[in-house]
């Protein structure tokens, strides 16, 4: 039977441990809650606009003109009445103002009608998109005018022909992430086409058909009829707008993916600050419970009644985080500008909401167990004890821990829905953790045994260790969490040192792509600068060992794959930073069939071995070569790299473009550009100096919105040590008292206090930033290859920045303390 005055009696008289253990409750959902709310929206939005994203009901893709038995398939079902068509061509290349004065990288969307069967292209003008696209004519984004100071009206060259710009496009209802783009639209009519002279052999092309299905009935097997077609040439993809993945769901499928993991940790770092805020808010009741038991209440009566507690209080934290979740959810589209196409609307996922409904009734009942548990075992002797009974390793203790193990795992499968990925993380998670608690136990086993003259560094060293005192736990959950933010940090400045603010020296900064064979000569006298050229053949894997590649399976993996197109090259010596790490060559004297070196980037994808059989398909014809080495990439220079790499005699014949890359300086590429541009219209010159600035603007925002969820786990750090405070309070107190009675002043008493938390936040930082820079370090040099930075000036100001932190949290949970009278504290002792 449950005592509502007693109740609400608990409630009221310890408002701050409450608070404290709202407060956990709230963090423990609050960023689960609004990523996984923010995902479904996401994910619920571009499905429901998916046929938009798109631009039709089925869409088939490739990098080489359709095959026949595609094409004739298609034509087939329109002449049936059963689908209509549109085409549409996709390409890089360099536009030019008139006289060329000036020239810039853009890309070339080449469009017939009725493109596109869902959405509108909004135009600046207001007029219809394919009244305005005629032979002659182009559509161009605001961006393209700005830059080289253009207007409509004005002639553009394109290719080998020159064409005028008749409106502004505003919105593309298929376009993927603004910031991923390398330069600004232009739309082309399909009449236009041949007269640009862009489309050759070798050339980077995507060919585009949109089909718009008239009965939706028989969407699935007329997909199923193209399929079949299309998986004889290996090289087409044939999705309807369901199945098929948008550069910006792609894009937002990892990304929140990786936010997740953030979440998961915050939620188990809440979960032990519930835990250690009940442990402080059960504390103070200790002699309530005792004179209770004292009078015959029950150990049952008195379970129920906290219990009772406890729910209210779960329960306005649940509330309380739904509504933070809530309102989080509005926010995060606006954190997440332009991450984000405009013709995506947001709403709010009820479906996540009752998800976090019903996590925060279990992440309270599960982390809250043992300490209420623990209330049958308290004795009436607990009305003259001071100290703190000893916790016993019970079967209950023992069942709890392994249930949040098993929880924390099965959070972590069901959050990424992927087996192997999430016992990877939990891995790590509890690598982290264990290296973190090893070497907190030896930082706090060396204090313990120090000795130290100062007398408040004295007392503040003993303060670690007075019981309830959560040291260990506030360490290991501070130093995880700003592990994770430090590394960032110096990831992103590493990245930033390396190729924003000051790109190598000598890697080069100009591409030219899409070279042709027959241009070569004049192109290199052009130039006119000394430079290695790369035949580039493109190609894919058909089978590794007579086992086919997957291309759905492979397109599952978050990252490269066997699915994509590669592209192939020939030569017979290595590249100057490129090292041989299994064979004794680049290719075998003594082997007399096709023979390939692969890159070791490749076996990440697929475990390969020298001997290992690989088919390729160029251009719908297989080729059958053996590995003959494996690369690696030493990581001296910075220029460009192939996968794979075939003998000269093998491709030599096949259908290809030719490749390369100079470092010039920065005035020099403007003018280089427009000459090189004007006499091949058909090479795409690619400015990495404003690629880089695109990579940098990207990176910036991903590492503030990171950092934004990260903090979410500082702040459970900061939960811990105030409930910490809390559950020591008496100690606290009564040391203060007798530090006053002796002599001491409040000053005194302040300062140990403030050193004790000092320490607390210094081997926290200090432990954090060992972490960050041994895994920065890590990433930097054997991920991203890139020189690395210690970075030692921010460095020291992320360590004190954690250390004002937690001084601040830990002096404004001690004030009550610090305030506490000697003589009202020893009249209410000699009263009990």
């Amino acid at each position: 039977m449950l005592h509502k005055p007693f109740i609400l009696r608990q409630l009221t008289r310890s408002r701050k441990q409450a608070t404290v253990f709202v407060l956990c409750v709230v963090l423990s959902i609050v960023t689960l809650i609004a990523l996984n709310g923010f995902s479904m929206s996401v994910h619920d939005s571009l499905l429901k606009d998916a046929r938009t994203l798109h631009g039709g009901d089925i869409i088939i893709r490739s990098h080489s003109p359709l095959s026949k038995p595609l094409k004739d398939a298609v034509a087939s079902l329109a002449k049936r009445g059963l689908v209509e068509s549109a085409r549409y061509y996709e390409l890089f290349s360099v536009v030019r103002t008139a006289g060329d004065a000036s020239s810039l990288l853009a890309i070339l969307k080449i469009v017939e009608k009725p493109y596109p069967f869902y959405g509108n292209l909004q135009l600046q003008s207001g007029r219809a998109f394919h009244e305005v696209l005629t032979r002659g004519s182009v559509i161009v984004e605001q961006g393209l005018l700005d830059r080289l100071h253009v207007r409509v009206g004005d002639s553009l060259g394109i290719g080998s022909a020159a064409l005028t710009i008749r409106d502004v496009v505003e919105a593309e209802p298929d376009r993927p992430v603004n910031f991923f783009s390398l330069g600004p639209r232009v739309f082309i009519s399909t009449e236009d086409l041949e007269g640009l002279d862009l489309v050759k052999a070798g050339s980077r092309i995507e060919f585009v058909d949109l089909l718009k299905v008239h009965d939706p009935k028989k969407l699935d097997r007329i997909t199923g009829e193209l399929k079949a077609v299309a998986e004889k040439a290996a090289q087409e993809r044939v999705d309807t707008f369901m199945t098929e993945s948008s550069g910006v769901k792609k894009f937002m499928d990892n990304f929140l993916f990786f936010l997740s993991l953030i979440g998961i940790f915050t939620l188990l770092l809440a979960g032990f600050g519930i835990q250690s805020a009940l442990a402080a808010f059960l504390k103070e009741k200790e002699k309530t419970i005792a004179i209770m038991k004292t009078v015959g209440a029950t150990s049952r009566f008195i379970m129920a009644q906290f219990v009772a507690v406890l729910c209210v209080l779960g329960l306005m934290g649940t509330i309380a985080g739904l509504g933070l979740g809530f309102l989080l959810q509005h926010f995060l589209p606006a954190l997440f500008k332009e991450l984000l196409p405009q013709n995506v609307h947001l709403i709010v996922s009820w479906r996540a909401v009752l998800q976090g409904l019903l996590l925060g009734v279990f992440v309270v009942a599960l982390f809250a167990f043992l300490p209420v548990y623990r209330l049958r075992d308290l004795k009436p002797g607990a009305i003259f004890r001071k100290e703190d009974p000893r916790i016993e390793r019970s079967l209950p203790y023992l069942l709890t821990i392994s249930t949040i193990l098993l929880f924390f795992i099965g959070m972590v499968l069901w959050q990424l829905q992927d087996l192997k990925v999430g016992l990877w993380f939990v891995a790590a998670v509890a690598g982290l953790i264990a290296a973190v608690a090893v070497i907190t136990q030896l930082v706090l086993f060396f204090l313990v045994k120090s000795r130290v003259k100062a007398l408040a560094m004295r007392q503040a060293l003993k303060g670690l260790f007075r019981p309830r005192n959560a040291t260990r736990a506030i360490i290991i959950t501070l130093t995880a969490s700003l592990s994770v933010i430090f590394s960032i940090t110096l990831i992103e400045g590493n990245l930033d040192a390396a190729f924003v603010s000051s790109y190598p020296p000598e890697a080069p900064n100009v591409f030219f792509i899409d070279i042709q064979p027959g241009q070569l000569e004049d192109f290199s006298r052009a130039l006119g600068i000394k430079t290695r050229y790369h035949p580039i053949v493109r190609g894919r894997v058909t089978s590794i060992n007579d086992e086919p590649v997957d291309p759905d399976k492979e397109r599952e993996k978050r990252g490269d794959n066997l699915s994509r197109e590669f592209n192939l090259t020939y030569r017979e010596e290595l590249l100057e930073d490129e090292t041989i790490i299994e064979g004794k060559s680049l290719f075998r004297n003594d082997w007399h069939e096709p023979q390939v070196s692969v890159m070791d980037t490749v076996v990440k994808m697929k475990p390969l071995r020298v001997g290992d059989r690989i088919v390729f398909k160029i251009q719908g014809i297989p080729l059958y070569a053996r590995v003959s080495s494996i690369r690696s990439r030493t990581g001296e220079h910075i220029q460009p790299f192939f996968y794979f790499v075939f003998q000269t005699e093998i491709l030599k014949d096949a259908p290809q473009a030719v490749f390369t890359a100079v470092r010039m300086d920065k005035e020099a590429i403007s003018p280089l550009q427009n000459r090189i541009a004007s006499r091949f219209p058909n090479v795409s010159i690619v400015d990495v100096t404003q690629t880089i600035a695109v990579f940098s603007k990207v990176m910036h925002k991903l590492s503030r919105i990171t950092r934004f969820f990260t903090s979410f786990s500082i702040i459970a750090g900061i939960l811990i040590l105030v409930s910490s405070i809390f559950a020591t309070r008496f100690a606290r107190v009564q040391e203060a008292v007798y530090f006053k009675i002796l002599g001491a002043r409040r000053v005194f008493v302040l300062k140990v206090f403030t050193l004790e938390n000092t320490l607390l936040g210094l081997i926290s930082a200090v432990l954090a930033l060992l972490v960050a820079q041994t895994g920065s370090w890590i990433v930097c040099a054997r991920v991203l290859d890139v020189p690395y930075r210690p970075f030692i000036g921010t460095s020291s100001l992320m360590v004190a920045a954690t250390l004002l932190l937690v001084i601040l949290a830990g002096l404004l949970s001690s004030r009550s303390i610090l305030n506490r009278k000697p003589a009202a504290f020893l009249r209410e002792q000699t009263e009990e």
